[in-house]
C-alpha cells in the first residue's frame, strides 16, 4: 500500500540528488542507520597536512587553505558522530595556535587564505582580531566533549570576554555564543551570560519570534534581504540555554514555520546571499540536514 512521502522521505531524496558525499553520509548516519566510519572517511579529504581543514568544508570559504570556520565545521561533524575526542582533535589543536590572534581568539578568515575567494560578509584583513563567530563554536564544541588543551584555556577566556562585553550583535554571532555557552564547563556562569544575551536578543529583535510577521523584524545591514533568523536557529535543541528565551508558543510557531518551508524538491531554502553557484548547491543540503535534525530534536518527526 503506497503512502505519501514524509518530511524525511522528501529530505532523503533531496540529499541523494543534491548533497556532497559528506552530507549524504551525515544524513544516512542520522536518519538511515548509517555508519560513523563513513562520515569520518568523507570528512578526511578536507583535512590539511598542517592539521587544519580546507577545501570549502565551510561552503562560503573557498580554496584549499586551512581556515578557522573549516575547523569549526569539522569539530561539529565529529561531535555529531561521537568522535570529537582527544585522538581526533589532537592535530587540529596543534594547528589552531597558528591561526590565533593575540587576543586569544581565532578570526573568521585568516590571512593565510589570501588569494582564495570567500563571501563578502567575511572580509579579509592582514591583522584580524579574534572572532566569536569561529572561536565560540570551536571552544564550545571542544568543551562539550571534555577536551582540555592550553589553546582552549585562552580561547575560553576570549569567548567569556567577548560575550560579556556585547552591546550589540547579529544573529550568527549570537548562535556562536550559544554554542559556546551550551558547551562550556562552568554552567553557572554560562546561565548568567545566557540571561544577559537573552536581553540583548530581545531588545534588538535579532530573532524572529512571530514568523507570520517576519517582515516587521530588522535584518542586519550586511545580510541579504529576507535573511531572518528564527527561534530554531539559536535554540537548535530543547536542551539549549537559548530554549529558555522563548515561550512554548514561540517555539511551536517557529517549528510550524520550519516545517512549512520545506520546498517541493524536499530541500529547504538558503536565506543568505548566494555569491557563487557552487555555494548554493552545497549549502541547501546542509540547511536541509539541519532542518530535519531540529525537527527531530523537538519531536516533530
Amino acid at each position: 500500500m503506497s503512502h505519501s512521502p514524509t518530511i524525511i522521505d522528501r529530505a532523503e531524496r533531496f540529499s541523494w540528488l543534491s548533497a556532497r558525499l559528506l552530507e549524504q553520509h551525515r544524513f544516512s548516519y542520522h536518519f538511515l542507520g548509517g555508519d560513523a566510519d563513513a562520515v569520518e572517511t568523507a570528512l578526511a579529504p578536507y583535512a590539511r597536512p598542517d592539521g587544519g581543514y580546507g577545501y570549502a568544508l565551510e561552503a562560503d570559504v573557498r580554496g584549499p587553505a586551512s581556515q578557522p570556520l573549516h575547523a569549526a565545521t569539522a569539530l561539529l561533524v565529529l561531535d555529531e558522530i561521537g568522535r570529537c575526542d582527544p585522538a581526533h582533535t589532537a592535530r587540529l589543536l596543534g594547528h589552531l595556535p597558528t591561526l590565533t590572534s593575540p587576543d586569544g581568539g581565532v578570526p573568521s578568515i585568516h590571512p593565510g587564505g589570501a588569494g582564495y575567494p570567500s563571501a563578502a560578509v567575511l572580509p579579509l584583513r592582514t591583522d584580524p582580531p579574534g572572532s566569536l563567530l569561529s572561536t565560540g563554536v570551536i571552544a564550545g564544541t571542544l568543551h562539550r566533549n571534555n577536551i582540555t588543551h592550553p589553546w582552549l584555556d585562552d580561547a575560553t577566556e576570549f569567548c567569556w570576554a567577548a560575550i560579556d562585553s556585547l552591546e550589540s550583535s547579529h544573529p550568527y554571532e549570537v548562535e556562536a555564543a550559544v554554542t559556546f555557552l551550551d558547551g562550556v564547563t562552568d554552567r553557572e556562569r554560562a546561565a548568567k551570560s545566557a540571561e544577559r544575551l537573552e536581553s540583548l536578543v530581545r531588545d534588538q529583535r535579532l530573532v524572529v519570534t512571530e514568523p507570520a510577521r517576519s517582515a516587521e523584524f530588522p535584518v542586519h545591514p550586511s545580510y541579504a534581504p529576507g535573511e531572518y533568523h528564527y527561534v530554531y536557529d539559536v535554540a537548535r535543541t530543547p536542551g539549549s540555554l537559548a530554549r529558555g528565551w522563548f515561550s512554548d508558543r514561540e517555539v511551536a510557531d517557529a517549528l510550524d514555520h520550519l516545517t512549512a518551508t520545506q520546498q517541493d524538491d524536499g530541500g529547504w531554502p538558503v536565506l543568505w546571499r548566494v555569491w557563487a553557484p557552487g555555494t548554493l548547491a552545497e549549502w541547501r543540503p546542509i540547511v536541509t540536514l539541519n532542518a530535519v535534525r531540529v525537527l527531530r530534536a523537538y519531536g516533530r518527526i
